[in-house]
């Protein structure tokens, strides 16, 4: 029963947020939409910004598991940009999109809401730098990337772009469709033979230490 009521909470505590924004998330809508007594938030998390914390690496546990054999499929840069594509609109669709916006205007001012909000977006980098790491194995610009640091800033631009979606669809999906472009740019890198490969190489390798 325990175990239930905690979980019952953290549905709540992300509904909420969902549907009534950060700024009116209290111990008793989030009991009401959790359908308890608003005691048990105070008794299972001690206060409404742990509850919020805690939903908050529920909430992207349970979508990385979700979405990690989709991420395991892809092979190219191209295929990482589909899936994204395909992951936001699955995530914008549950909800999941808004629940992300609330969490980043919380974690402005709210300490532990900011750690646990950088958490869960750290869960999602994490499989990105993974994929990442994959599909450059073996192109030109393998040696030349921080893949750790290409993954945080591809996870910083989805958000970003998630975000940018509500206020400005057609120029979110211009900005995808840049991406789309420098995919194609990498795939064609890919495709070029051993020589023209290696001449690459040679000038990037001259580019990095100018």
């Amino acid at each position: 029963m325990s175990e239930d009521t905690r979980t019952k909470l953290l549905a709540g505590a992300l509904t909420t947020l969902t549907e009534q924004g950060i700024a009116k998330t209290s111990a008793r809508a989030i009991a009401a939409a959790a359908g308890v007594n608003q005691a048990l938030v105070f008794y299972h998390f001690g206060t409404v910004d742990e509850l919020l914390a805690a939903a908050c690496r529920h909430a992207a546990e349970q979508r990385v598991a979700h979405h990690r054999e989709r991420l395991n499929e892809v092979r190219t840069l191209s295929g990482l940009l589909q899936a994204a594509r395909e992951l936001h609109a699955t995530e914008r669709d549950a909800g999941q999109v808004a629940v992300l916006g609330q969490l980043l205007a919380g974690a402005q001012t709210q300490p532990r809401l900011a750690a646990a909000t950088a958490a869960g977006l750290a869960m999602w980098t994490e499989e990105i730098e993974q994929v990442l790491a994959r599909v450059l194995t073996g192109t030109p610009l393998a040696e030349f990337v921080d893949v750790a640091g290409l993954a945080k800033a591809a996870s910083a631009a989805f958000v970003g772009l998630e975000l940018y979606e509500g206020v400005d669809a057609s120029g979110a999906e211009q900005a995808l469709a840049a991406l789309d472009q420098l995919a194609g740019l990498v795939a064609a890198l890919e495709g070029l033979g051993p020589v023209a490969q290696r001449a690459v190489r040679s000038r990037l390798r001259r580019s990095a230490t100018a």
